[in-house]
């Protein structure tokens, strides 16, 4: 069935969630009504033949198994919600919202996560590694200093788009197809937390991970944000950055869901080190976990 655009932006105007699928070998736009209306409605737009590939139709399952329906049905009321009496956090939502690729909620557990630490007197700085155009780090700040804390702000990336992926990311095919993307100008990035006046304790480190991670001058984290897509650079943070975080500290893995890579390299690095910890679902990609005392 195919929705006609107007039919689209009536529906998109009344609240109801459009969600937009990506991978790099299908692309649609879905709207979602609230149960008990329940449907999903699908325009399909033909791709390159050549990205059509059995491992995008393989990992496309895949990412279906990652999500939890309840979990997803409640992020949609709480989006809504948001969207018509917004809180402190949906106000500071729409601030960053314009430069953020992030969905509502993993941006809601960036936001839960800098509470929790700031109430929990978790020491240590914040750190992100994968910024793209600076809207997730802006939060940060912002949640620092609606509450009056100041804490200082680490920031890791290219700032020219994803590097290439390696042969260790299961779904290499398709994520090599995406060099280069979620790309953010390091002037874009600093510009944003200028304007929203977050710039002072923030530092912009540019280069890959693999160069600037280990490197990394930072002494304790509070809270450390993974969106690095890949194995290598997820694998990478993990490996320098997880000893520095304190206990108590939050983590929060963007594309756990999404790319097999970060995925892969999240479980090795707890099967080597034999960490159990609960995953905390945010979305169908993004998971967070307390680092335990």
């Amino acid at each position: 069935m195919i929705l006609f655009c107007g039919f689209s932006r009536t529906l998109a105007n009344k609240g109801f969630h459009a969600i937009r699928y990506d991978d790099g070998a299908w692309n649609g736009r879905a709207f979602r009504l609230p149960a008990p209306y329940a449907i999903s409605i699908v325009t399909p737009v033909s791709n390159d033949p050549s990205t059509q590939s059995q491992t995008a139709e393989t990992f496309r399952a895949e990412r279906k198994k990652q999500r939890n329906g309840w979990a997803d049905f409640k992020n949609r009321i709480a989006k809504f919600r948001d969207s018509i009496m917004p809180g402190e956090f949906g106000r500071l939502y729409n601030q960053v919202r314009p430069y953020s690729m992030m969905s509502h909620a993993r941006l809601h557990g960036i936001y839960s996560g800098v509470c929790e630490v700031i109430e929990k007197n978790v020491p240590g700085d914040l750190v992100e590694c994968g910024t793209a155009r600076g809207g997730c780090a802006a939060l940060m700040g912002l949640a620092c200093r609606a509450r009056g804390e100041a804490r200082n702000l680490w920031i890791y990336d290219t700032f020219e788009g994803l590097p290439a992926p390696s042969e260790d990311d299961p779904d290499y095919d398709l994520a090599k197809t995406r060099e280069g993307t979620c790309r953010g100008e390091y002037d874009e990035v600093k510009g944003l937390l200028e304007n929203l006046n977050v710039f002072d304790g923030a530092t912009l480190v540019k280069g890959l991970f693999q160069d600037t991670v280990p490197e990394a001058k930072v002494e304790t984290i509070s809270l450390l944000h993974l969106d690095g897509d890949w194995y290598d650079s997820t694998k990478v943070c993990l490996d320098n950055l997880y000893d520095k975080v304190s206990p108590g500290g939050v983590i929060q893995v963007d594309d756990y869901g999404h790319w097999a890579g970060a995925r892969k390299a999240l479980h090795e690095f707890f099967d080597a080190r034999g960490i159990e910890v609960e995953l905390r679902y945010l979305d169908y990609t993004g998971r967070q976990f307390v680092k335990p005392g």
